[in-house]
């Protein structure tokens, strides 16, 4: 398929962590950013007519691993980080709402002056409706990383594929940090049991296992290459590494 086509799939969940958000300092959030990711996730949105949650995560306000790191105890300290990812939300829906996408914020954490509490059947009708949903304050439980709510949420609002985007200018899985070493190759597809015998980092192992468990595909991609997410939901050739 080339990127005229249509979308491979009808809803997707579209994972993307605090550092995407970030500034050249790599924290704060960076408005532009904001601004393109939220013209990428309507173009899918109006032009493909997909279905698109957005569970987002916090780390570039806070990390939970920092805190704990640090002597914080760890349970407060990814409460922290879910609160972090609230704000990443927000900053979200203003650009998508400043761009006339409606858009609701649902979150694990009830904050009922902010955002909506996640309610599976509710999230499910805002998609049916056009709306944009974004999924914050992960689980609502620490020790978990923001991979387990994208895998989870993707389960139970019926979604075809979860896009993980990556920040950092890595465009899929290679067999090695292709930063730090030149013979690095990228993988165009993996199967799930490749992610966990080989200890790539995807996402977490217990996402990884979730998703294989309910045939979920996964597309690891540069979700700051400007185009990029049009081009994963249509299928272009050699763009990022798909896990199923």
């Amino acid at each position: 398929m080339d990127e005229l086509g249509a979308s491979r799939w009808k809803r997707v969940v579209l994972k993307l962590s605090g550092q995407a958000f970030s500034d050249a300092s790599g924290s704060s959030i960076d408005g532009d950013i904001v601004s393109q990711l939220a013209s990428e996730i309507i173009d899918a949105r109006r032009n493909l007519h997909v279905d698109v949650a957005v569970v987002v995560g916090g780390g570039n306000i806070w990390r939970g691993m920092t805190g704990a790191g640090a002597g914080m105890d760890r349970a407060q300290s990814d409460y922290m980080g879910m609160l972090a990812t609230v704000i990443n939300a927000l900053a979200l829906q203003d650009a998508l709402e400043r761009l006339d996408q409606p858009t609701r914020v649902q979150t694990a954490i009830q904050m009922a002056q902010v955002a909506e509490p996640y309610i599976r059947r509710r999230a499910i009708r805002h998609l049916e409706r056009g709306r944009v949903v974004i999924l914050a304050g992960g689980l609502g439980n620490p020790f978990f990383t923001t991979d387990t709510p994208a895998a989870l949420r993707a389960a139970e609002i019926d979604a075809d594929a979860i896009l993980k985007g990556t920040h950092s200018g890595i465009d899929g899985v290679y067999t090695a940090d292709p930063r730090i070493d030149a013979d690095a190759t990228k993988i165009d597809e993996l199967t799930y049991m490749d992610v966990l015998n080989r200890g790539l980092k995807v996402m977490d192992p217990t996402s990884i296992t979730f998703c294989m468990d309910h045939q979920l595909p996964i597309v690891v991609f540069d979700v700051l290459e400007p185009g990029n997410i049009r081009r994963v939901l249509v299928g272009t050739e050699g763009i990022g590494t798909l896990v199923r």
